[in-house]
């Protein structure tokens, strides 16, 4: 109990820990706004994708459940300085499974609602293409 009102007067302070670790990371904040791409690329945000971007917030980036809130404001707050081609370019020095995993990231969200927008198909070829990923590596699990 102590320690979450430690956190909450920290985070006054110092504004959210789950923000600040999307604001001092380019490429974390790059793969945020490509998976926002993906939620939206169908036109319509579904309640399942945003189920699945929470969970890949939390597992896959370590930013905490009520942290996140936050983290879709900073990126809408600032997404809009970075376009899909700037995202993109971040990733690709990055080694191939980091690669790999934005891609997946992308399906996963895709897939979320059970429907597969043919927009959604277009953003994660090209995506694919621009990353120099096959598809197959997209399918294939994780080693």
């Amino acid at each position: 109990m102590a320690m979450a009102l430690l956190d909450q007067i920290r985070s006054i302070f110092d504004g959210d820990p789950g923000v600040r670790k999307v604001a001092d990371d380019p490429v974390l904040s790059a793969e945020l706004l490509m998976l926002f791409r993906m939620i939206l690329a169908d036109g319509s945000v579904s309640e399942s994708e945003m189920v699945v971007f929470r969970r890949i917030c939390k597992e896959a980036f370590g930013i905490a459940e009520t942290s996140i809130d936050s983290v879709i404001e900073y990126l809408n707050d600032f997404g809009y300085e970075t376009n899909g081609s700037q995202a993109i370019a971040l990733f690709r020095d990055l080694d191939a499974e980091r690669r790999k995993l934005l891609a997946r990231h992308m399906a996963e969200i895709a897939k979320a609602d059970s429907k597969l927008a043919e927009s959604e198909v277009k953003l994660l070829r090209r995506t694919l293409d621009l990353l120099d990923i096959s598809p197959v590596d997209v399918v294939k699990p994780e080693s």
